[in-house]
């Protein structure tokens, strides 16, 4: 019997201060709350865990604090960190400022996710996984080598491949996207993202062309909900309309929710539902990694009438 989803992407711990607005340059602001959580790549892992699906952890960990907090927190998640050897170095962290109404800004210092070995990867047991998931933030930026390219080639057909392609996607180059979306299966992207990589303005037409060649794809549009493409047709699947507190990982509890939702035998339309759903939830609370339990993002459908 597989197992459900391995997630590549590796984790960082997000620093979050929530403010008021960001500060000018040599300006100080008090933050009204603040929160040190694993971030990245655990939080679309948390959101497929917590949604119902059996997920294991395929990026890299490291040495010190930061490595302890992820290893503590994929534990709590029931969740199997399958890189059995630890890197010298610690885990990479982020510092978020997220301003009233919800946007953020980030500084990202990389660790241990972004300095595992082709060799690392190729100790991975693909072919035991329904799903893999890998976002552009796995990418090392050039002139370092893509240590995805042999994994993706490697890659058995009979694992469907999520690409998230994230804003980092657009820095580190179109070949190394190019390598993902080859071989995607499925695309879950935003709409900025979208656009740049279709060159479509409109979020159907950039949902259609992301899908071309492929299962399907998602353009992810906020608030608004998503337009889902497959089989050549495009439709928009409604957004739930709640009070933001925070939009960071509102996108990986979207992804991570689908995934889950899919391997869990529900249509595609259904399930980009259900993800607008777990995605509305998680912005209502402070942090990256607040995607629901499977039980609140049915109570919540339930009573939005779906």
């Amino acid at each position: 019997m597989k197992r459900g989803l391995l997630q590549l992407t590796g984790a960082v711990i997000d620093i979050l201060q929530k403010v008021e607005r960001l500060p000018r340059p040599g300006e100080e602001v008090p933050a009204q709350a603040a929160l040190i959580a694993p971030g990245g790549g655990f939080n679309a892992l948390a959101a497929a865990r917590r949604a119902g699906a059996d997920v294991a952890y395929g990026g890299a960990l490291g040495t010190g604090p930061f490595a302890d907090m992820v290893r503590t927190a994929l534990a709590a998640e029931g969740v199997e960190a399958l890189q059995k050897r630890a890197l010298e170095i610690d885990q990479g962290f982020c510092v978020v400022l997220v301003e009233r109404g919800g946007e953020r800004a980030y500084v990202v210092n990389p660790g241990a996710e972004r300095a595992a070995t082709a060799q690392d990867l190729a100790s991975l047991p693909l072919a035991d996984f329904q799903w893999a998931l890998l976002g552009g933030y796995a990418a090392p930026d050039p002139p370092e080598p893509d240590i995805f390219a042999d994994l993706l080639a490697a890659l058995p057909r009979n694992v469907k491949l999520m690409f998230d392609p994230t804003p980092l996607a657009m820095v580190v180059g179109r070949a190394r996207v190019g390598r993902a979306l080859a071989r995607a299966d499925w695309v879950s992207a935003n709409w900025r993202e979208a656009q740049a990589l279709t060159g479509e303005p409109d979020p159907a037409k950039a949902a259609r062309s992301l899908a071309a060649g492929r299962e399907g794809a998602l353009v992810r549009d906020g608030a608004n909900g998503c337009w889902l493409a497959e089989g050549g047709a495009a439709q928009r699947i409604a957004g739930f309309a709640v009070e933001a507190v925070d939009t960071t990982g509102a996108g990986d509890a979207h992804v991570g929710a689908f995934i889950a939702a899919l391997l869990a035998g529900r249509p595609a339309a259904e399930a980009a539902r259900f993800s607008n759903a777990a995605a509305a939830i998680s912005v209502t609370r402070l942090g990256a990694a607040s995607a629901p339990r499977l039980a609140e993002t049915l109570a919540f459908l339930a009573k939005r009438g779906g």
